[in-house]
């Protein structure tokens, strides 16, 4: 039995010879399969040279943008270095206003905290960047910027410690008596035994008597608050005043008083005027510290006028 045969004309549109092929059906298979392979060839040869095309374009991207990392990492590092020796001046100043504060330095190791020390197990993110100059670099940028904000937050609760203290100071400064209650002449010290003048019996003394004409204004030393106002066996009408931090202070013998107890008065206020009542001889005022509960020298909380700083 023949086998089936096919044939193939080729007919021009002009006027040239037509030609013709006869194919078996093993030989039409043949060239199928030929043509299937040079077209799946021809394909694949087009997708390899399209995705070389395509790796080399993103590989020159990717080159390009490493540079311009690289260029960005050598700026940023120069603005590290600018902010480093911005807060080391600052960590200078630091020092300066904490000793001003009444506070101890900070602790170098404190400064330190969270510096060195072994590196633990590393992550995927930095496994892969160590194996990298630009990577590298990467990290160690990124360490000093950790840094960098750690020691940032040192110094603002370095700072909020010294601003605390220093208004803490400043309050107990305005709270402390140190200018003389009225203007008049030292008669009597701080003693603790004195001939008294009216006895004639050696008494303590527990403050200072200052004479002065009567009626002349009695001051307020420092900022308190008014706690008694009164007449005292022996003191006459007379006035106290708590300042805090444990500081008290009493104005005798006054003939009138200005104030009311309860109220807040500030160093430099006319509390009262200056009298005779109680035991005393003549008009004068009679000024006592007390502090914690014992009677102290006033003398010792009366400042010059000129302090040498």
């Amino acid at each position: 039995m023949s086998q089936r045969q096919w044939t193939i004309v080729w007919v021009p549109h002009d006027s040239g010879a037509s030609a013709s092929i006869t194919l078996t059906k093993r030989g039409l298979q043949l060239l199928l399969s030929t043509a299937a392979v040079v077209a799946l060839s021809t394909v694949t040869l087009v997708s390899i040279a399209i995705s070389k095309a395509v790796d080399i374009s993103r590989l020159e991207r990717l080159e390009r943008i490493n540079q311009i990392l690289a260029q960005d990492l050598v700026r940023v590092r120069a603005q590290l270095d600018a902010v480093n020796d911005t807060v080391e001046a600052i960590m200078e100043r630091d020092r300066q206003v904490r000793v001003l504060a009444g506070l101890p330095p900070t602790d170098p190791e404190v400064q330190l905290a969270g510096i060195g020390g072994p590196p633990g197990e590393l992550s995927e993110r930095e496994r892969l960047l160590r194996e990298d100059a630009l990577g590298r670099e990467a990290l160690r940028v990124e360490l000093d910027l950790d840094n960098l904000v750690r020691r940032a937050n040192l110094l603002a609760q370095s700072f909020q410690q010294a601003a605390e203290s220093l208004a803490a100071h400043q309050d107990r400064l305005l709270r402390t008596p140190s200018i003389w209650p009225t203007r008049g002449w030292l008669s009597s010290t701080f003693a603790n035994a004195r001939m008294h003048p009216i006895f004639h019996q050696a008494r303590p003394h527990e403050g200072i008597d200052i004479s002065a004409p009567m009626g002349t204004p009695i001051i307020a030393p420092a900022a308190g608050l008014v706690i008694d106002v009164g007449r005292e066996p022996g003191y006459g009408l007379q006035v106290r005043i708590d300042h805090g931090y444990g500081v008290i202070t009493r104005y005798a013998h006054c003939s009138k008083v200005l104030v009311r107890v309860g109220q807040r008065v500030r160093r430099g206020d006319t509390i009262a005027l200056v009298g005779n009542s109680g035991i005393s001889t003549a008009p004068h005022l009679h000024y006592e510290v007390e502090v914690n509960g014992r009677t102290q020298d006033p003398r010792w909380f009366i400042f010059p006028e000129t302090i040498v700083y």
